[in-house]
């Protein structure tokens, strides 16, 4: 009886530790939400939980792309910046006829899809770019990213002269209101591209490639996958999440400024990591990423209705993302 007793109890344990495993960063997301409910009543108000799910939404969209691209082992730092070139060029061709300081004054108002459309090229292009640098030139993912972060800054600043460009069609400031006045139209969005991030990443041969390459991209090769050309395209997704961000930026703040988005793309990466994406890459989940930026959404509304300074809240996130990175790298251990 008591060596049964025992294996009942180890096994008890075991299934206890498997449960937390996975779902931990879930339990600590209801938590949080338990915790600050109790202490600001006010957070479980339904327009203060669209207006989490709302700001957590742009970050977010990123937070999708940069995930694909840390779990095949890289690491992208250029999304903020291409999020805020893309903006401004949409921004450009989406003004409203009577805009004051138009940009293009001889050019009519056109339809929604163009403005779209160019946010969507230009992220696309950047991140093809990022892609092709590191898988043609073997160049470490950090330069060649943190190179386009400055490069298209730089264009950013170049193409306004460094003022913003406001006044914006009603179709475009539309994409950041809400449908029957109530759903906020980013959280849509952001909800679609979840749907079809989680299908490409579990249920495409270019999901399972993905994988391998951040697994080991030496046994990807001799397996027949093409490492090169998935690189190019994971980059190029991630650039197109950050071109389709700079879309719900723009439309919801009604302009589009050289300087948006700074720093986004650390909080993207931070929102993944906190996930459980491994840094040491083929490990990572669509959902994880998603509850990762609940959690810093969360976090931040909470911090902000119970007073706690912005500089404090910047440090408290510090503290969050170093201790995620290091639960990450000691389960690394574990499996080695």
């Amino acid at each position: 009886m008591n060596n049964e007793s025992a294996s009942l109890s180890e096994n008890r344990g075991s299934n206890l530790a498997q449960l937390l495993k996975k779902y931990g960063i879930v339990l600590v997301l209801l938590l949080m939400i338990v915790v600050i409910s109790i202490l600001e009543p006010a957070f479980l108000r339904p327009k203060n939980i669209f207006n989490v799910l709302t700001q957590v939404s742009i970050f977010g969209i990123m937070s999708l792309g940069l995930t694909i691209v840390i779990i095949s082992k890289g690491i992208d730092l250029s999304a903020g910046s291409v999020l805020a070139l893309s903006a401004v060029l949409a921004a450009s061709v989406g003004q409203a006829a009577d805009a004051t300081a138009k940009y293009f004054p001889n050019l009519p108002v056109l339809p929604i899809f163009v403005p779209i459309a160019v946010a969507l090229l230009v992220g696309l292009i950047c991140g093809a770019v990022n892609g092709l640098l590191i898988a043609k030139t073997g160049i470490p993912a950090f330069i060649a990213t943190l190179g386009m972060q400055t490069a298209a800054r730089g264009f950013a600043l170049i193409y306004t002269q460094g003022k913003p460009i406001s006044n914006l069609t009603k179709s475009f400031t539309n994409i950041g209101g809400k449908i029957f006045s109530v759903i906020p139209v980013p959280v849509v969005i952001y909800a679609i591209m979840i749907g079809i991030t989680y299908i490409m990443l579990n249920h495409t041969r270019f999901g399972k490639n993905i994988y391998a390459i951040g697994g080991n991209i030496d046994a990807a090769e001799v397996s027949g996958i093409d490492v090169k050309k998935n690189l190019i395209m994971i980059y190029a997704y991630c650039g197109l999440l950050a071109g389709l961000a700079a879309v719900v930026f723009a439309g919801r703040t009604g302009s589009a400024h050289p300087g948006a988005a700074s720093g986004y793309e650390l909080t993207a990466i931070a929102a993944t990591t906190i996930g459980g994406t491994s840094h040491s890459g083929g490990i990572g989940t669509i959902r994880g990423a998603v509850i990762g930026a609940l959690i810093l959404g969360v976090l931040r509304n909470g911090l902000t209705l119970l007073g706690v300074p912005a500089y404090w809240q910047q440090v408290t996130e510090g503290v969050i993302i170093v201790v995620a990175v290091i639960i990450d790298m000691r389960k690394n251990r574990q499996k080695k």
